[in-house]
């Protein structure tokens, strides 16, 4: 049934009013918090009614980048391309969204902006207060999310509110936007667990007033924040999606089109709630690269694009392909670890490894693979390699894994595939029956072929080398710094050296390479750099001072051992100009490697090393 018939067949809707019962509802009979939430069932069935455009939404760059390590700003203007070119001409994926509450977020805004791409359109998120709002109106950004929390338990026991108190501050709010052209998209928080017809219905309609009169389109995103939504037919409110969606259309007349969904996999619901919601008339569903996001993550976007493929077919000009780019380059430039069994971008999901479907997959790959990966995602089928393989096996499977192609291909004369195809011979000679497992094949490509391989300690290097990039861009273009002042220069260099762990120590020289300032050091490395290399010495001939001075660019040494410690460290050193841009001096920092690289596997202790 279209929504056109919907609308002339529905009684008159009445107005729903915000209920105040003084005291928060938080569903105990569903959340009893000390069990495991229970489902309701009151078996009223609603209607199914498919989006009339379906459509996609990033939030890679906001919830997704809550999940792991801040990108930098080439990072996300690379990710960025990998979205345009999933989101093809007509804007499949329509809009990404972005923090703006730091330097660092306002340049990634301006970086994805000024690549001038038609799609995703670039939007924000805010908290629903008018310090933020102002910054949205600074970015000259046309739409911005708003956090205005839905449920009692944010209401009342976060905020610290009532209804009618978050209600008037949150449309409050969105007038002010309103006011300055901005198109809200008002984030009900937490919606699973809320009031539908006590708050979210009454909330909703008026919304749905505000837009009427301003002409300008204010968006609601359903945010099931904890992954409580379920998809069960009869299921009852809060937590049925299919009524939840149907009650905003039917109840609060709020168009389709102008709905979003949001999810989280807490229950492992997240990608087939995501999916239901189109199917009962929301127009937009929310979603990450890869599924990152707080907790178990949000719906992933890749999945999500097959998944639009399968309902209106695939979209003109959407590059799949792309998908496999992205998750490779998250593995490789981000070190970020995908499950090999991941669908679509694992590197096992379209392996065969069981002997019976080795057989078929070989006489026939539609027999056991889910569609042409090859054509549409270029990743061919592969096999696991057992003792009938031989050598042109094994050479098919490392020119997969290696992605290497034309010139690049391995021939199976190659010396290492020699060595591999013995010694997988010799496992079946002391009598193995199983196939060999990718993991293990890994291992023996890795021992046999390290130069196509980045290391661990390659790994953090890298990520060393651009951490201190980073570091030192707004080092450099402090006021105080660009001072060249040398008392005012080394207070703020022992802040800075207090509070990062791995600076050894800090110093500048002026544009002639003669030391201004003395070895800045933690207070409690002080005697440790004292009397060395004093302020008046010459260090023109160093390298870090040399290269900042030829090229006005950041320089990044390589690995040394140092003298003082005895530590492996890296020299991070950058020009400092005056108003008129001017060389004046150059800031150097020592960085101890070791910290860092404690640091960074401290941070990832889940993951597999390469050992």
């Amino acid at each position: 049934m279209s929504d056109e018939l919907l609308l002339k067949t529905r009684p008159e809707r009445r107005a729903f009013q915000v209920m105040e019962s003084g005291h928060p509802r938080l569903f105990r009979e569903l959340f009893p918090y000390t069990e495991i939430p229970r489902l309701s069932f009151d078996f009223v069935q609603a209607t199914p009614v498919m989006a009339r455009d379906p459509l996609i939404s990033d939030t890679t760059f906001r919830d997704g980048q809550q999940a792991r390590p801040p990108y930098t700003v080439k990072q996300a203007v690379e990710i960025f391309k990998f979205l345009a070119r999933l989101s093809g001409p007509e804007g499949v994926i329509r809009k990404s969204e972005f923090f703006l509450f730091s330097d660092k977020d306002r340049a990634m805004v301006d970086a994805c902006r000024s690549l001038n791409l038609p799609y995703p359109q670039v939007t924000s998120w805010i908290r629903a207060v008018t310090e933020d709002l102002k910054l949205v109106k600074e970015a000259k950004i046309k739409e911005t999310g708003v956090l205005t929390s839905i449920s009692d338990y944010h209401i009342y026991l976060k905020l610290g509110l009532n209804r009618k108190k978050a209600l008037d501050k949150y449309l409050g709010l969105v007038k002010e936007a309103l006011s300055y052209g901005i198109s809200p998209r008002c984030h009900f928080e937490d919606v699973t667990r809320a009031d539908i017809y006590g708050l979210a219905i009454p909330m909703a309609q008026k919304l749905k007033l505000l837009s009427d009169e301003s002409g300008i389109p204010i968006m609601i995103r359903l945010c099931d924040t904890l992954g409580l939504g379920v998809t069960y037919p009869g299921a009852a409110l809060p937590r049925s999606i299919p009524r939840l969606i149907r009650a905003f259309i039917d109840e609060a007349d709020y168009d389709g089109a102008n709905l979003e969904w949001h999810g989280h996999n807490d229950f492992h619901k997240g990608f087939a709630n995501a999916a239901t919601a189109w199917f009962y008339g929301l127009g937009t569903i929310n979603g990450t690269l890869l599924g990152f996001g707080e907790r178990t993550g949000n719906t992933p976007i890749e999945a999500l694009l097959i998944e639009h493929a399968a309902i209106r077919g695939m979209s003109p000009g959407v590059d799949y392909k792309a998908i496999t780019e992205m998750a490779r380059y998250f593995e490789e430039e981000l070190s970020v670890k995908v499950p090999f069994n991941y669908p679509l971008v694992g590197r096992d999901f379209n392996c065969t490894s069981a002997g019976i479907h080795l057989d078929g997959l070989q006489k026939n790959e539609e027999i056991y693979n889910i569609f042409d990966t090859a054509k549409i995602l270029g990743r061919p089928p592969t096999v696991a390699i057992n003792d009938k393989s031989g050598l042109a096996g094994l050479v098919n499977w490392l020119n997969n894994r290696l992605h290497l192609t034309g010139g690049t291909i391995m021939d199976k004369r190659h010396p290492a595939v020699i060595k591999m195809h013995r010694y997988v011979q010799k496992e079946y000679e002391k009598g193995r029956l199983t196939n060999m497992s990718n993991r293990e094949l890994e291992k023996l490509a890795r021992y046999y072929l390290p130069g196509f391989f980045q290391s661990q300690f390659d790994r953090l290097k890298a990520k060393a080398q651009e951490l201190a990039q980073d570091l030192i861009v707004g080092m450099i273009e402090n006021p105080v710094i660009k001072s060249m002042e040398p008392p005012r220069m080394e207070v703020l260099m022992e802040k800075w050296v207090t509070e990062i762990p791995f600076v050894q120590f800090m110093y500048v020289t002026d544009v002639q390479g003669i030391k201004l300032t003395k070895n800045v050091a933690s207070k409690h490395d002080k005697k440790r750099y004292a009397g060395q290399q004093d302020v008046g010495v010459n260090l023109s001939d160093r390298i870090w001072f040399v290269k900042p001075k030829e090229d006005g660019v950041i320089h990044v040494t390589d690995f040394y051992t140092s003298r003082f410690t005895g530590a492996l460290c890296i020299t991070v050193s950058g020009p400092i100009t005056d108003k008129d841009g001017q060389l004046v001096g150059v800031l150097g920092l020592d960085i101890r490697f070791e910290d860092l690289a404690k640091m960074e596997v401290d941070s990832s202790d889940d993951e597999e090393t390469d050992n």
